[in-house]
């Protein structure tokens, strides 16, 4: 059985989706895992989407630790969190000590790891970017998909290394943003670039739902066989790198098991 431990910040419906399938999967015996704890560094009160996944978590009985980084920053001085992350880091590892994942998982977690974290922890992340950019956050990197005119998006899970969101890539999924749905709304934006600004404002929030939309339904499938290939053995982690069962070498696509659960109730 593989130990899982879970961080998130738990502040929309894509993190709370995300620890939903894995855990369905568990209590259902499709997944041969188990969540140890789930950590949350934010606290009851902080926000309605974090409110929701915290008390799913206690609805799950799974062992859930809290500790609220925005007041522990102003609690320690104020300022910029990043003057406060190794303190941080340090008490959550602290608070942590007696649980002993084999893997920890990062879905939804907006906080960046310090170096100490990354070494007492052996971690995945999941990145909401085609593999090769853009970076920053799930929003940024819409709006930068759609100012380059990008005919695909996707996301991948990666191993948390100092670099942000470049540690070794395990497995990914990409798709089009191009052709059916996604053409009439590229033809509005062209034609509209110079019409008024709130025309196009509509067009391109119409664009960005729609690539919003499409990659989160295929992000809970990348990770639950992500995770699912982690317990069956058929990828490790050694130190920083991917071994795969069968011989393999890099990251593994997985579109077609993707495009597979989408189209079954497993999701």
């Amino acid at each position: 059985m593989l130990r899982l431990g879970w961080f998130s910040t738990g502040s929309g419906k894509g993190s709370l989706g995300l620890m939903n399938i894995i855990q369905e999967c568990i209590i259902t015996g499709h997944l041969d895992a188990k969540i140890e704890f789930v950590f949350c560094n934010r606290e009851f009160g902080e926000g309605i989407g974090s409110d929701e996944f915290l008390n799913q978590v206690l609805d799950y009985d799974i062992p859930l630790v809290s500790l609220s980084s925005k007041k522990f920053t102003v609690g320690n001085g104020g300022g910029q969190f990043s003057r406060h992350r190794l303190a941080f880091d340090r008490e959550v590892i602290s608070l942590l000590e007696k649980y002993r994942p084999d893997i920890c998982v990062m879905a939804g977690y907006m906080l960046i790891a310090g170096s100490e974290f990354n070494r007492h922890y052996r971690i995945i992340n999941l990145h909401p970017s085609p593999i090769y950019g853009p970076t920053g956050t799930w929003q940024e990197v819409i709006w930068k998909l759609i100012e380059n005119q990008a005919v695909e998006s996707g996301a991948y899970i990666h191993i948390v290394t100092d670099e942000l969101d470049h540690g070794p890539v395990i497995s990914y999924f990409s798709f089009p943003i191009v052709g059916q749905d996604f053409e009439p709304m590229w033809e509005m934006i062209n034609r509209d670039t110079t019409t008024q600004s709130e025309t196009l404002q509509y067009d391109y929030s119409q664009l960005f739902s729609l690539i919003r939309e499409q990659g989160l339904i295929r992000e809970k499938p990348l990770l639950l066989e992500t995770i699912r290939a982690l317990a069956d053995g058929r990828i490790t982690i050694s130190d920083d790198n991917l071994v795969h069962s069968n011989g393999a070498t890099g990251a593994v696509c997985m579109n077609e098991e993707i495009e597979k659960l989408m189209n079954t109730k497993d999701i």
